[in-house]
């Protein structure tokens, strides 16, 4: 059974940071893409970042220069950085799983969810 469980998120002010964490288990977690998704209030569920496999980081424009994915394989925890934040980054953040040496980039592309974690970021 695999699982995700997020943590670390908050009410911020803009400009602020917070980092989130999502530790996996139920599976090696090395050999997974691991990801970031958001959903705002009335809006569909969108792509924030990816790691892959080997490491390779992957954002989308909107948080490009402000987010950073990382990873720890021997902690099982995929991490996102989330610095100068502003209000139109509130949303529940999830952390996705992707399948086995494969890419991660869409909703499609994911096979395990997590439970989900609210940011909110006042102006």
């Amino acid at each position: 059974q695999v699982q995700l469980v997020e943590s670390g998120g908050g009410l911020v002010q803009a400009g602020d940071s917070l980092r989130l964490s999502c530790v996996a288990s139920g599976r090696t977690f090395s050999r997974y893409p691991m990801g970031w998704f958001r959903q705002a209030p009335g809006k569909e569920r969108e792509f924030v970042a990816a790691i892959s496999w080997i490491g390779l980081r992957y954002y989308a424009d909107s948080v490009k220069g402000r987010f950073t994915i990382s990873k720890d394989n021997a902690k099982n925890t995929v991490y996102l950085q989330m610095n100068s934040l502003k209000p139109e980054d509130t949303a529940v953040y999830y952390c996705a799983s992707g399948e086995q040496y494969e890419a991660l980039g869409t909703q499609e592309e994911v096979g395990y969810w997590g439970q989900g974690t609210q940011v909110t970021v006042s102006s």
